[in-house]
């Protein structure tokens, strides 16, 4: 099965985002994968909702939005109102993650749970039959162009053995330092989605790298 493929925007032109959404419509890209930073949680900030409205409202792709946020739960009400399909939220930021997974289910959104590099898979065991897809940070959150981090390959494969333990339909997503090369082990042991910023909207011909990494 193939990849699916949801581009980042935080490595978009953001002085002419709407051209770059444009290009993701036309795109086989799959989601459109949106990293909302709040400067306490990871080291920077991103946008907010006013740009996220605006994302909304240009993107015939369903909206992946990732909160690297403290107490995400709060904005529930917001990520629904525009329209998103996937609620991504840490397990580090989020003391209760059980009660904030059912939250996002009850708004009508997909409820995803994030992990960074230097947090166990194992510590999602208890959580995997409860979530849509699980994320796999392969780089530290908070900034693009990122080296990857070689212990992600080992991580999703870990990941997709406990999913088959706990009986769990979990998609894997994989995100940072994402290209060709890493693309293609990551899916060899597991990823379902790969998450791509830098490598997408670096490229002369974005469309067509989207074409390569959805053909790995």
């Amino acid at each position: 099965m193939k990849p699916l493929v949801a581009p980042s925007l935080l490595s978009a032109d953001f002085g002419n985002l709407g051209k770059d959404i444009e290009m993701i419509n036309r795109s086989e890209a799959d989601w459109l994968h949106l990293d909302i930073m709040d400067g306490v949680f990871v080291p920077n900030i991103s946008f907010g909702f006013p740009v996220l409205k605006y994302v909304a409202r240009l993107a015939r792709k369903p909206l992946d939005v990732h909160l690297m946020i403290v107490n995400p739960e709060k904005f529930i009400p917001e990520v629904k109102a525009v329209g998103a399909e996937i609620m991504n939220v840490h397990y580090e930021a989020c003391t209760h993650i059980h009660r904030v997974v059912q939250q996002i289910r009850e708004a009508g959104m997909k409820p995803a749970v994030t992990i960074n590099p230097g947090t166990p898979v194992s510590l999602l065991k208890d959580i995997l039959p409860d979530v849509y897809m699980v994320l796999v940070m392969s780089v530290n959150p908070g900034f693009g162009g990122q080296k990857f981090i070689e212990h992600s390959v080992d991580k999703v494969r870990e990941l997709r053995e406990l999913i088959q333990l706990t009986h769990s339909d979990a998609l894997i997503e994989v995100d940072g330092g994402v290209n060709l090369d890493t693309g293609k082990r990551l899916v060899a042991v597991g990823a379902d989605i790969l998450v791509a910023g830098n490598f997408v909207f670096s490229a002369p011909v974005p469309e067509e790298m989207i074409h390569a990494l959805k053909s790995l």
